[in-house]
C-alpha cells in the first residue's frame, strides 16, 4: 500500500506543471507601468513647465509593488528587478527609442514639453503622472 501511495503521489507531482514565475521584466502589467513612470520622470526633469504629480507617483509605485506581491513576487524579487543595472539599461534604451519615435530632441527641453503636454492632454498613464505649471 505504501509503495502504491508513493507511486500515485509521485506520478501526480510529475503530471502537474510547475508554475515558475516569469521575471518581472516579462510581466507587461509591471514592466510597462514602470516604463511609463520613467518616461514621465524624464519629461518632468527636462521640461521647465511640467511638474510631477508626486503624491500620485508615490501611490502609483506602491500600487505596482502591491500588484507584484499579489502576483507572488517577494519584496526581494521586486527590489532585485528595480535595482538591476541590466534592467535599467534595457529601460533606458527603450526610452531612447520611445523619445526618438515621438520626435523628441533630447537636447531641446521644449521637445520634452511638447510630448509631456500631449500626454497630459490625452490623459494617458504618462500624462496622469504630470501636470503643467
Amino acid at each position: 500500500m505504501k509503495i502504491l501511495l508513493t507511486a500515485v503521489l509521485g506520478a501526480s507531482l510529475l503530471a502537474s506543471p510547475t508554475m515558475a514565475k516569469p521575471p518581472l521584466s516579462k510581466v507587461a502589467a509591471i514592466d510597462d507601468a514602470l516604463f511609463d513612470l520613467g518616461i514621465a520622470d524624464r519629461i518632468r526633469k527636462n521640461c521647465p513647465v511640467i511638474n510631477a504629480r508626486m503624491f500620485k507617483a508615490i501611490g502609483y509605485v506602491r500600487n505596482l509593488e502591491k500588484k507584484a506581491r499579489d502576483m507572488g513576487y517577494t519584496q526581494a524579487e521586486i527590489d532585485a528587478y528595480t535595482d538591476s543595472d541590466v534592467e535599467k539599461d534595457r529601460l533606458r534604451a527603450k526610452a531612447a527609442a520611445f523619445f526618438r519615435a515621438r520626435g523628441v530632441d533630447t537636447s531641446d527641453p521644449q521637445s520634452y514639453c511638447a510630448l509631456g503636454l500631449q500626454e497630459i492632454q490625452k490623459s494617458s498613464r504618462i500624462g496622469s503622472l504630470l501636470r503643467a505649471k
